[in-house]
């Protein structure tokens, strides 16, 4: 049997670890799903490697297929090609090397941009692909250089003046 001095003691280190156990594996947990932030990349980092981050509320990667998947208040961003992006999700797929965004997607590369319900970048040919929901349409915005368009503010049109000619009563006392 345990002895009167020896059983208080053992039961506060029981009730201490009982205790404690739990709040630092919340703790552990706490600080993993506060990391929002991924670079995504599914292969040993190359000298023309550049980062893709993506944050996200959850995010999956299957080393087998490549595929990294990021869902709910996505933020991509790619500075190597001056990309960022918000949508629903997004799926970067590394072997194929695009990413596929749907859900509200706006996407702005170099002050141009682009929104609809999917779009789908084609890293190796820069190139993007946009799908509107449905009975809506794609809305894009671009920067278009004009180097003939005078850059100095043009003078509003002169007006010319007019004066009004004084009027005569040169009329006769009899109405004609």
């Amino acid at each position: 049997m345990m002895s009167a001095v020896k059983f208080p003691l053992y039961n506060l280190c029981r009730l201490g670890l009982t205790l404690l156990l739990p709040s630092m594996f919340m703790g552990a947990i706490a600080v993993s799903t506060n990391n929002k932030i991924s670079l995504a990349q599914t292969s040993p980092p190359t000298a023309d490697s550049r980062p893709l981050t993506v944050r996200s509320d959850i995010q999956e990667a299957d080393q087998k297929t490549g595929v990294i998947t990021a869902r709910g208040n996505v933020q991509l961003f790619y500075p190597a090609r001056q990309i960022q992006a918000t949508a629903a999700q997004a799926q970067y797929f590394s072997k194929e090397r695009r990413i596929i965004l749907t859900g509200n997607v706006y996407v702005l590369q170099n002050g141009n941009s682009i929104r609809g319900e999917q779009v789908v970048y084609l890293i190796d040919e820069g190139r993007f692909i946009a799908v509107p929901q449905t009975n809506r349409q794609v809305e894009s915005i671009y920067l278009v250089s004009d180097p003939n368009l005078n850059t100095q503010a043009t003078p509003p049109p002169k007006v010319p003046t007019v004066t009004p000619r004084p009027q005569s009563n040169t009329r006769s006392p009899g109405g004609r």
